[in-house]
């Protein structure tokens, strides 16, 4: 379809998901720096996968996450050194680690996730329940089909 036979409603959504974009860019470097100075603003989502899991193996993840395990290992390792994910042994294949936040790790990542959900939550104060659930709704089958 091209640009001139677009539907209009297909341009709001791309309009909008611009804005929601380069909203979530500066949040991501917001929320990351909360959760730990020198953490990478992509690693949040790396980080709330691994709070989901509680322990997951490192190929799992990047299939989940579709990146590769070259590119996971080398945030994962990041991710270490700066005291917030921990690799432990697969009980089911020695050769194998799962991976999952440390302690320090959860602490940081959940008071940095109140700080967002609050920021979510005043936005979001003045709309209907229902207004928010289908909000959310839509959100997941537009990601779960993206």
């Amino acid at each position: 379809m091209d640009e001139e036979h677009l539907p209009e409603a297909l341009r709001a959504v791309e309009d909008e998901l611009a804005a929601l974009l380069r909203r979530g860019r500066a949040l991501s470097w917001e929320i990351a720096r909360e959760v730990h100075p020198n953490l990478e603003p992509n690693a949040y989502g790396l980080l709330l996968w691994l709070r989901r899991s509680g322990s997951i193996r490192l190929t799992e993840l990047a299939t989940r996450l579709g990146i590769g395990k070259g590119t996971l290992s080398r945030q994962i390792h990041g991710l270490e050194g700066l005291g917030l994910v921990r690799r432990d042994p697969d009980p089911d294949d020695r050769r194998a680690a799962q991976l999952s936040l440390t302690e320090e790790g959860t602490r940081r990542f959940d008071a940095a996730r109140a700080a967002r959900l609050g920021q979510i939550r005043r936005t979001m104060q003045s709309w209907p329940r229902r207004d928010v659930e289908e909000f959310a709704r839509l959100l997941h089958r537009f990601n779960d089909t993206f």
